[in-house]
């Protein structure tokens, strides 16, 4: 008769994908029940790129405005962006 022994093992704290598949590959996950926390909110959020046309006079200005302020041209909208959701 085989007597089903508790794990000890705890699972790694990583964020390396590799090491997790590496430890998952040869454990069980049924093993661990008792580690296991319920996450409400969302762990991995997506971005969505959105493409935007703009006229050549738009982007040099976008490109003066960004380096005057010692940013990049993307930080900048996406400052621009957030300022006006949060006004709205």
């Amino acid at each position: 008769m085989k007597i089903h022994q508790m794990n000890t093992h705890k699972i790694p704290s990583t964020d390396s994908i590799d090491k997790l598949a590496q430890f998952w590959d040869t454990h069980d996950l049924t093993d661990f029940e008792d580690q296991l926390e319920e996450v409400q909110e969302p762990i991995f959020e997506r971005k969505v790129t959105l493409q935007i046309d703009l006229d050549p006079r738009q982007i040099q200005q976008i490109q003066e405005i960004a380096k005057a302020k010692g940013l990049d041209n993307i930080s900048l909208i996406q400052d621009w962006i957030s300022e006006k959701l949060k006004a709205s």
